[in-house]
């Protein structure tokens, strides 16, 4: 199977060696998002504003895909804070249905660029 690579100028451009996202047959790897505004790559102020422009970014390449964030059944969080979890759980919801997808949620000492929160998903396209 071969590798395409997935880019759009709709969620921050890939900053080093990697892509924003990778499709192998029916699935779609998408890159850890940070809350950067893909225009002027300037983070997002506070927790709410990070983790709704996380979810826009990751919606932005799974819509190269074809396929949006309805397709993801494995969603990895990162935070810097676990006490944002909630917060997380609520803004969730507004992005996904059920059934939710699979999710890990990971606390950190850091992440790039200064973020509170990092998302990566795994999607499947497949019937």
């Amino acid at each position: 199977m071969s590798k395409q690579v997935l880019s759009t100028a709709n969620a921050p451009a890939a900053i080093g060696t990697y892509s924003q996202g990778i499709r192998v047959g029916d699935t779609v790897y998408l890159s850890g998002q940070i809350g950067l505004d893909p225009q002027s790559m300037q983070m997002a102020e506070g927790i709410d504003a990070q983790i709704n422009q996380v979810f826009l970014n990751l919606g932005a390449v799974a819509n190269v895909a074809g396929a949006g964030l309805v397709a993801t059944v494995k969603l990895n969080v990162y935070l810097t804070d676990l006490g944002h979890f909630a917060k997380v759980n609520e803004i969730m919801a507004r992005y996904f249905e059920q059934p939710y997808p699979a999710r890990a949620a990971v606390g950190v000492k850091e992440l790039p660029r200064g973020a509170l929160v990092e998302m990566d998903a795994v999607l499947y396209l497949g019937a």
